[in-house]
């Protein structure tokens, strides 16, 4: 088992246990902290993602942030796990799709639309100390990252996690990027090239 697989199973344990409440509670808190990210707050085009399960609740943000009249852009799974791009329209615009997933109803505006992001909320599992994400394994998001690459697209990366998921270093891979923020419940961290040395 490699050290990433490890360390996934580790995570997803850890947020396992987590209560309803426990989830609900770090929802609000962590809601209020991103909305006030200045990476935030400035941006007219946000792609984020609908949480599931015990993932850190991103659902009271897509409000704020939809109501503050940003343009917020859902993920829609596509067959070969890359990701096109839909519109948020509000949670009844929301569908159940494959791997529990929930994603917007409206019109697909193809992988491409995620490089008119100002900012971009990833998923993921933990983050370390230099910045560097440690995701699902799923791939989708090294796709989307790679194609902001390879176009100079530079919107800020933002990652919500659990306060315990900030950890010392992440195992790593050549494709992998480095992110520019991370909130937990316990604030906001910023990262910047000094601490990926």
């Amino acid at each position: 088992m490699s050290r990433k697989t490890a360390l996934r199973r580790e995570l997803l344990a850890a947020r396992r246990l987590l209560t309803s409440e426990d989830v609900s509670k770090a929802a609000a808190v962590l809601s209020l902290a991103a909305a006030e990210l200045p990476e935030l707050t400035g941006a007219r085009t946000v792609a984020a993602y609908v949480s599931v399960g015990r993932e850190p609740g991103t659902h009271a943000l897509l409000d704020a942030l939809r109501a503050r009249g940003v343009r917020v852009l859902l993920p829609v799974l596509m067959a070969d796990n890359d990701l096109d791009w839909a519109v948020f329209e509000g949670a009844e615009h929301l569908v159940p799709a494959g791997r529990g997933l929930l994603e917007p109803d409206g019109v697909r505006l193809g992988p491409r639309a995620v490089l008119d992001a100002d900012a971009v909320l990833l998923p993921g599992l933990a983050v370390d100390e230099r910045g560097m994400r440690l995701g699902r394994g799923g791939g989708s998001y090294d796709r989307v990252l790679a194609r902001l690459s390879s176009a100079g697209a530079h919107p800020a990366l933002i990652v919500l996690l659990y306060d315990d998921e900030v950890v010392a270093r992440v195992p790593e891979e050549p494709h992998d990027h480095p992110v520019d923020a991370v909130v937990t419940p316990a604030g906001a961290r910023r990262f910047t090239p000094r601490d990926r040395t």
